[in-house]
């Protein structure tokens, strides 16, 4: 197992409840990797990061939802999910444990982060003297994805509205926010168009160097 005990009492929220318009009629989230739905995957690395692990869906019925059967995780139905990325937030947010410590965002269609990002994620969350809004960014310092808010932010992400996702919270916090860097391009790379998923897959022959661990999941 690839557990993180710097993970323990941090949710990792997947928003998977948007239309994916981008791929002209194919879903970003259920495009195979390594011969996995690509929402499965991700599902499977927050799980192996230790985290609890939440996933938004358009309803219990679509084929998302699906794609995690068998899987330790809680699925919120979004039914307005046509709203923009704020519904998923917004709904995601209010369903989680409100023990919990943190709550990470990670995008569904970023195949390049592995468990071992999420962890660095966490980890920097625990090593900091304050309640830190944590970012990641690639090695270049970019910012990107995932970014995690610890549990005063909590309400502030309740109250989101339209499409511009966490933004104005993490403008609100710029005083406590950290930059931690991940490899190469993983904190950048998403993939919204069929021609996005066809170049990248030319240049990532595989993905499942942290996959090793978890085949008990399947």
């Amino acid at each position: 197992m690839c557990y993180a005990v710097g993970m323990q009492n941090i949710a990792i929220l997947i928003p998977a409840a948007g239309a994916s318009s981008r791929m002209r009629g194919r879903d970003k989230l259920l495009e195979l990797v390594d011969g996995l739905p690509l929402l499965r995957l991700q599902a499977k690395r927050a799980i192996f990061a230790g985290a609890h692990v939440c996933v938004t869906v358009p309803d219990h019925d679509h084929p998302r939802a699906q794609a995690l059967e068998g899987l330790p995780v809680q699925r919120i139905a979004v039914p307005d999910a046509d709203l923009g990325m704020s519904s998923s937030l917004r709904r995601g947010v209010s369903f989680l444990p409100q023990t919990l410590d943190a709550v990470m965002i990670f995008p569904g269609d970023m195949p390049d982060i592995q468990a071992t990002d999420l962890i660095t994620i966490g980890e920097a969350f625990r090593a900091s003297p304050f309640p830190a809004l944590i970012q990641a960014t690639s090695e270049d310092g970019t910012p990107g994805h995932p970014v995690l808010f610890p549990r005063d932010c909590f309400a502030a992400l309740r109250q989101l509205s339209g499409d511009q996702g966490a933004r104005d919270v993490l403008r609100a916090n710029q005083n406590r926010l950290r930059h931690i860097a991940l490899p190469a391009q993983h904190a950048l790379t998403d993939l919204d168009t069929p021609e996005a998923w066809a170049q990248w897959r030319q240049n990532t022959p595989s993905v499942a160097s942290d996959m090793l661990c978890d085949s008990a999941l399947d």
